[in-house]
Order: structure tokens, then sequence, then C-alpha cells
């Protein structure tokens, strides 16, 4: 196994993309392992693609797609600028808020942070918004994408961890929106020292904010009918992600109206591209994971945190400190892909809820979008902004401390993740 991890070290170093790097690493291991047949890296790749719960992957990332063609972004962007125009730096807190309501359409980071920034980035840039600042504000409230359903991340960790989706998505719910009243604080405070100007002078009239509520009313609920058709045992979560397409062609072909041919097309192909990688991903990834559980890393681990006999809270802000390291060299998702058979374990093993462990490390993984040298989400606003990755580090620092307090909030007291979950579904 050492040797495959300096193999796996080596290729990153010389820059080869992070799939290959673990599906060369993991085979390398199967050849050097006695008692292992060459044949099972391939056995390994299709059953693991195969796994009945990640089919709502797919599905989610057509659904979102699907959203975003149908005129769901305009409606939404337009909702939030009702709402929040009138406050302490008017478009960065329609930037929060559009982020925290297309957080259940998207499900990933990089997706919405890259709308967002398409979006809202010319406009906040005409008002005097720096776009070092923009960048920023649209690549950290990208994470909220990561906490509301439907979370690519949260389904991730809970099909391979064996945990609740539902119950996940339910305890995203909690620290998402706790996050975006972070965000929108940390935003008024930034605007008034730095003058940036409100949207409008007043708050909107309650018959124009109707207005708009209703014509964003059928994506709005979007989060809130994937969690009751859970609750209710209406669907199984691979079941939601295809009823999700299902919503999201009748919103665009029939609601809205805005769907047409070409529309499904450049979604599909999105879908195709998104998808194609996730599963490549998967697939190289089940190597690395079988590894582990040979060589039993799992129990290792498990048993090396309870021979530490420290609190609770102390191990795992420190598995969360190693991952936030960890992100800085590896994407978010190959992460959560490699980490959770180790950590599901070894988390059960000390008693950790591991809905509220999974909801904390999954933006904990996040993180790693946001910071150099790997930094997917950051690369991307930096070159639709056309600003310096320094210029972004320089303006971006006040939203990281935002988050990390969140993060260390929601661990110190756990009801801020388990309270909903609980409550729908009943502990």
């Amino acid at each position: 196994m050492i040797v495959s991890l300096l193999i796996f070290l080596g290729l990153l170093l010389l820059g080869m993309p992070v799939v290959f790097a673990i599906g060369i690493a993991g085979f390398v291991f199967f050849l050097l392992t006695p008692g292992l047949q060459p044949v099972m890296p391939v056995q390994l790749a299709l059953s693991e693609t195969q796994n009945f719960a990640l089919l709502a992957i797919p599905t989610f990332i057509l659904a979102g797609n699907l959203m975003n063609e149908a005129g769901v972004t305009r409606r939404l962007v337009q909702f939030a600028t009702l709402l929040t125009g009138h406050l302490a730096g008017g478009l960065g807190q329609v930037s929060v808020l559009a982020s925290t309501l297309m957080g259940g359409v998207s499900g990933s980071a990089i997706a919405d942070a890259s709308m967002q920034a398409r979006v809202l980035g010319p406009e906040m840039q005409k008002r005097g918004y720096t776009p070092g600042f923009i960048a920023a504000l649209q690549g950290f409230t990208g994470l909220l994408a990561v906490m509301i359903p439907p979370s690519i991340a949260l389904i991730l960790y809970g099909s391979i961890g064996q945990v609740s989706i539902g119950r996940l998505f339910a305890g995203g719910i909690g620290i998402g929106l706790l996050l975006a009243l972070v965000f929108m604080l940390v935003v008024a405070f930034l605007a008034k020292k730095r003058q940036y100007p409100r949207e409008r002078a007043s708050r909107a009239p309650t018959r124009e904010i109707a207005s708009a509520f209703l014509a964003s009313f059928w994506a709005l609920i979007f989060p809130l009918i994937l969690l009751l058709t859970l609750r209710g045992g209406v669907f199984v979560p691979s079941e939601v992600g295809a009823a999700a397409c299902v919503y999201a062609l009748i919103l665009g072909s029939v609601v809205y109206r805005e769907l047409g041919k070409a529309g499904l097309v450049r979604a599909l192909k999105q879908s195709v591209a998104d998808i194609g990688m996730v599963s490549f991903l998967i697939a190289c990834s089940a190597l690395i994971g079988y590894a582990m559980k040979w060589e039993m890393w799992p129990q290792k681990l498990g048993q090396f945190l309870v021979g530490l006999q420290l609190e609770t809270t102390l191990v795992v802000l420190a598995v969360l400190l190693a991952l936030l390291v960890l992100g800085t060299v590896l994407d978010s998702t190959v992460m959560i892909i490699l980490t959770t058979p180790i950590l599901v374990p070894a988390m059960k093993a000390l008693g950790v809820d591991l809905v509220h462990f999974g909801v904390l490390m999954a933006l904990t993984c996040a993180i790693g979008l946001l910071t150099p040298p790997v930094g997917l989400s950051m690369y991307a606003v930096c070159s639709i902004m056309r600003c310096s990755v320094a210029e972004y580090l320089r303006e971006g620092w006040p939203l990281l401390v935002a988050v990390l307090a969140t993060i260390l909030a929601a661990l110190l007291f756990p009801p801020l993740v388990t309270t909903l979950p609980n409550l729908l579904f009943h502990r």
C-alpha cells in the first residue's frame, strides 16, 4: 500500500489528473499484492458504478441542468433581489440569497459559483464591487449548494457510508441556512465599510414580492418535495432523482414554457460530461477503497482513535482539521469517496452521530474547492471575473473565517445539524 501511495503522490506532483493517478496507484496495488488477481480492478470498477444507491447522482445532475435551462435561475435571482436588494451591499446580499435558493437546484458548488459569477458578476462590477470580492463571494456562497438538498456530496457520503440520505439532506438544510445568515452578516459589514451601494432605496412592495414568489414557487419548493417524498417513503433516493428529472421537464416545458429542444440538448450534453467525470472517479476510487479495506485501515484507525482516550469532540475536530489540510491537494469529491470508507467505521466506534459528522465532513471537504493549489471553484470564478488568485485570496479571507466559525459552532452545538433530521425522521 505504501508503494501505491507514493506512486499516487508522485503522479500528482507530475501534474497528472487526479482520477488517473488514483486508478494507476490502485492497479499497482493489485499487481504487487499476493493473493489478488489482476482481473479484480476491472470487476471492482464495474461493480462500484453499478451501485443502486449511486443512481441518485446522475439523475440529480440531469435534473439540475434541466432546471437551469428552464429559466429557474433568472426567476430565483429576481425573487432574491426583491427580498434583499434594499439591504447594505444590495447585490452582495442578493448573491447569498440566490445561492441559497439555487442550492436546491444545482447540488454542485462549482456549478452554482460559476453560474452566479456569470449572472451577477458584471452587474456587481458596474456598482463598484472589486473583481476579487465578487469572485470570492460567488465562490464561497457556492458552498451552500453542498448543504442544501440535493447535495451531490451528501449523496456520495450517504451511499458509501450507508447513512440515511434523507437525514443528511435535512441536516444540511440547518447548517446551510446558518451559513447563509453568516455570509449575509459579513457582506453587510464589508458593504458599510466600503460604501457598496444598496440595490434599491427601500424594501420592495409586498405585491411585487408576492408576484416574484409565485413566479418561482415551483422551484422554491423543490428541496421540500425531496424531503417529504423521502420522509413519506414515496421514493428511495435513487428514485427521487428520477422523479426530479420529470419534475424539471414539466416545470420547464409546461409551467414556464422555456425549455425548448435546444435547451434540452444543452442540458443533456452538460449532464453527460458531468456524469462521466463523476462515474469515472467513482470507478477508479473503488480500487483504492478496496486496498484500504484489504489493509484493514478502517479498523486500525478506529482502534487508534479509541485508544487516544480523548473527548469525542476533540477527535472529530482533529479529523476535520486533517480533511481541511488534505483539501489543499485533493478535490472534495475525491476526498469523500476515499475517506468515507475509513472514517465512517471509526466514527461509529466512537459513538459519533454519522449524520452530524457527514454534514460537517462534506462542508469541510468543500473548502478545498476554494483554496489553492487545487481549488476548482476558485479558478472558475477567478477566470470568469478576470482577477488574480492573489486578489481573490486577499478579498476572501473574511468569508473563509465565517465558514470555519460556522463549522466550529455546528461541531460544538450538534443540534444545529441534528434537530431537523430528528424531527422529520424520528430518531
